[in-house]
């Protein structure tokens, strides 16, 4: 038994070493970074939790806007079909705008429809950054796409996707957004898609020319840095919090273990029975403990982070877009500029071009200032709920083990 305790002590003793190396990888990570007004972020040690509390409740509201377009995703639902099996959500829809027909909707949506609507986004607003969509597949074996904990999870994420869009002040008007909330047939545009496809190619050619870009202009390039730094932080912290979760699920079938044998010697020591059945159960209240932070952090923590990782990655692609389109004006300015021949204006297509250009940077700049904002009040929130899971934790811990002194205490001493 005295092997099993140290083994126990050893598994804890990694976990809360990975914790607090996590803690310090999410200062190390904030010293790089501002909050969107420009202000540094503060890393300085708390005194306390409560200061560490005080210090994130900043800035509650994003803004002062009046919502006239709300949308919830939720009551999943397993559909078993000869040949597949899929997963629907209620996608429910109440607005006061002009372009709806009626006040309210209620449609049905699988992930593919999600999947067609960031497309048709991607496809019809190339200078906006579109919200990223949780992965569509899972590794095999490992988890199980259908179960509740999963749906659940890509519950979330889906309606987060939606409120992205909702919120935003370009993309919850588009078409195609008016289309997935409204339509009860969603196959019949996306083969109309299809149809159009070719035409929609002609509109952006230019995100895929072969044009080469001499340089960032600097605000970009420290957008560019910006984003590769804060991506690959995230992926570090990513990796330690599944390997703190790993290794909590290890910790906690061992006390699961341990448990039973105080009760078990207490059955053998009819004078420690009490106590010993004390200990018992009180290991039992830090196993539903650990547990129950163990999921927060499953169900919580990991989401947000890989949603921001994505996130970060979508921003990159709308950067690249930008830089193709400066290229290309970049190279018909270069063009005209060879040729011999007077020209008593720039020609129509560069005008065009330059037009694109400074388009995607209006856009991409508010889009980061707007990204900057969500990603403040998700990650307060993220560190807040993190803190306090944590301080539950070891109040709940702290508590049973503080209930088994009196049955110590107030066991008389055997003769």
């Amino acid at each position: 038994m005295g092997v099993m305790v140290g083994e126990s002590a050893s598994v804890g003793a990694h976990v809360l070493s990975d914790r607090v190396y996590l803690w310090a990888q999410f200062l190390e990570s904030s010293k790089d970074l501002s909050l969107p007004n420009g202000t540094p972020v503060d890393t300085s040690s708390p005194a306390s939790s409560s200061s560490l509390l005080n210090r994130l409740q900043l800035d509650d509201d994003l803004d002062g806007e009046t919502k006239d377009l709300f949308v919830t995703v939720d009551d999943p639902k397993k559909h078993v079909c000869t040949m597949e099996t899929y997963i629907t959500y209620r996608v429910t829809t109440k607005t006061t705008r002009a372009e709806f027909d009626l006040p309210e909707y209620s449609v049905r949506r699988r992930y593919q429809d999600f999947d067609w609507l960031r497309n048709k986004l991607e496809e019809s607003q190339p200078t906006h950054l579109i919200p990223p969509l949780p992965e569509k597949f899972v590794v095999k074996g490992v988890v199980d796409r259908f179960s509740e904990e999963f749906v659940e999870t890509r519950r979330k994420a889906l309606d987060k996707f939606l409120k992205r869009i909702t919120d935003h002040p370009v993309l919850s008007f588009n078409e195609h957004f008016n289309v997935f909330l409204t339509a009860k047939d969603l196959n019949a545009y996306k083969k109309q898609g299809m149809a159009l496809l070719s035409k929609m190619g002609e509109s952006v050619k230019y995100v895929t020319g072969g044009y080469k870009l001499r340089s960032r202009p600097l605000e970009f390039a420290a957008i560019g840095e910006y984003l590769d730094t804060f991506s690959l932080k995230l992926g570090t912290i990513d990796r330690i919090a599944q390997r703190i979760i790993k290794e909590q699920l290890e910790y906690l079938v061992e006390l699961r273990e341990y448990g039973p044998i105080y009760s078990t010697w207490g059955g053998l020591e009819v004078e420690l029975s009490e106590p010993l059945e004390g200990v018992s159960a009180c290991i039992g209240n830090c196993c539903t403990a650990l547990e129950e932070l163990s999921e927060d952090m499953t169900d919580d923590f990991l989401p947000v982070l890989r949603e921001y990782i994505l996130y970060s990655e979508s921003m990159k692609n709308v950067l690249k877009k930008r830089d193709q389109v400066q290229a290309e004006y970049e190279a018909k300015l270069e063009a005209v500029a060879l040729k011999k021949e007077d020209r008593p204006k720039v020609p129509t297509d560069v005008e065009k071009c330059q037009d694109r250009v400074e388009c995607f940077n209006a856009d991409l700049k508010a889009d980061m200032e707007r990204w900057q904002n969500n990603k403040r009040q998700d990650f307060r929130q993220l560190l807040m709920g993190m803190a306090d899971k944590n301080i539950q934790y070891y109040e709940k811990c702290l508590t049973a083990w503080e209930s088994i002194i009196p049955l110590l205490q107030d066991k008389p001493e055997t003769k």
